[in-house]
């Protein structure tokens, strides 16, 4: 034992190894603000008319499996959305009843509950609304559910689950069809996986790679300004430079401040659901880190959130590749039975303010809900670096601002009373609610 180790036992104190491990396990996680942003809920979102129970969604798994929904009954969900691929099929580009190639890659439907318009161009602002398109594209399967109703309501089996699943209104209708496949979509929570376990406070769960790799997510790659949350997106269009003339949002809205954005797609389970993008063009995680360093076509859409001159080096490229593959399960994935994705209580909302001005930094409505008396007008303004759009689609009032470009405000009156529901076209996660009285 050396003189100063003698001393420090004689003198009853620590060796400086232990105060330091003890320092480090008293210290705060210097992840610990970072983590917040990606804890799981605990309540699956489902629209007032429609909540979810066993009988439906055992209705909705049959259904979607189903190849009687197409035309010819060679397609069903499943065939597309395979549970064995992670929900995806793993085309490029997937194929229908008529063998043709589709304009789009197949997206894993992994959380899309949680996701407040549907497809790659947003066209859909619900799962029942969602069902509607691929089972009447002529290229996908083809057919109606007006249709689809007619052949199941000739199945006695069928019959009998539609009256289990719906006792109020059992007839076997187009409703009731998009009710519960939306039901049954809304089950397909991603399970957690290893990094779940690290932002629960398992230290050990991630190696250092990975946790290197999450530094550089949120840190020099920039990731965390669309890939944010529980389910890794925060659910908006952007114009990331893939070089094809799909113009995307922009032509669903008529906006061409929009045009080539498409909705960030979740990262979880991403392992499982290769090729990625929306026209499926890149067929590694590799490949779309080397998109990014590369920073794809300069165009006047390109989004702003997206790093400037993006330059990884090898290690830092293996390193943050590892922390991706954290988001995906070592096997097959199942859905979560966590007891919340049967369960859980929504968030109670915060109450309003009375306030006749918005902001838009940060892709946020603040406040997000404000009370004004009834013959005030409401200024919106966008402080932040990117172009907005403000939408009203009420029966009472349908607003559209255009593109509202940075610095720029817009001013809305309220014809009557009454509570009225706003967001951004490009940026829907943005949620504005207006009380007018």
């Amino acid at each position: 034992m050396g003189a100063a180790a003698v001393f420090v036992a004689l003198a009853g104190l620590k060796p400086a190894a232990t105060i330091d491990r003890q320092a480090r396990a008293q210290s705060p996680d210097p992840f610990a603000g970072l983590k917040e942003k990606f804890t799981r809920p605990g309540f699956v979102p489902y629209p007032a008319d429609n909540a979810p129970t066993p009988e439906k969604i055992a209705l909705g798994r049959r259904l979607f499996a189903d190849k009687a929904l197409s035309s010819v009954g060679t397609i069903a969900c499943a065939s597309c959305h395979d549970p064995r691929l992670a929900f995806t099929d793993g085309e490029v580009r997937g194929k229908g009843v008529t063998g043709r190639s589709l304009a789009r890659h197949t997206p894993s439907l992994w959380n899309a509950a949680f996701s407040p318009l549907l497809f790659w161009d947003g066209r859909a602002s619900s799962l029942e609304e969602q069902v509607h398109f691929p089972v009447e594209h002529p290229d996908e399967m083809g057919s109606t559910l007006e249709t689809a109703a007619q052949r199941l309501a000739r199945d006695e089996s069928y019959r009998g689950a539609f009256l289990a699943a719906f006792p109020e209104d059992p007839e076997v209708s187009p409703h009731s069809i998009a009710g519960a496949l939306a039901a049954y979509e809304r089950t397909l929570v991603s399970p957690p996986t290893r990094f779940d376990a690290w932002v629960a406070g398992k230290a050990d769960a991630l190696t250092p790679s990975e946790v290197r790799g999450f530094r550089l997510f949120a840190g020099k790659g920039r990731c965390i300004s669309c890939h944010v949350g529980f389910d890794f997106t925060d659910h908006n269009f952007y114009d990331i430079g893939l070089p094809d003339g799909d113009r995307g949002r922009g032509k669903e809205i008529g906006l061409p401040a929009a045009d080539h954005a498409f909705k960030t797609p979740t990262l979880r389970e991403l392992a499982w659901t290769a090729p990625y993008m929306h026209d499926g063009s890149l067929a590694t995680l590799d490949d779309v880190l080397r998109h990014y360093e590369e920073g794809g076509l300069d165009r006047p859409t390109r989004s702003r959130d997206l790093p400037a001159k993006l330059r990884l080096t090898d290690d830092e490229r293996t390193d943050l590749v590892a922390f991706l593959e954290t988001l995906s399960s070592d096997t097959p994935p199942q859905p979560s039975t966590e007891p919340w994705v049967a369960g859980g209580r929504p968030v109670s909302p915060p109450p309003p303010q009375d306030a006749t001005v918005v902001s838009q930094i940060n892709k946020t409505f603040n406040p997000g809900h404000v009370r004004l008396k009834a013959a005030q007008a409401l200024t919106v303004l966008n402080d932040d670096t990117r172009t907005h759009n403000v939408r009203i689609f009420d029966a009472k009032l349908n607003f559209n601002s255009g593109a509202q470009e940075p610095r720029e405000s817009v001013t809305i009156r309220f014809p009557q009373p009454g509570t009225y529901e706003a967001f951004c076209g490009i940026h829907p996660s943005m949620r504005l609610t207006v009380e007018v009285k």
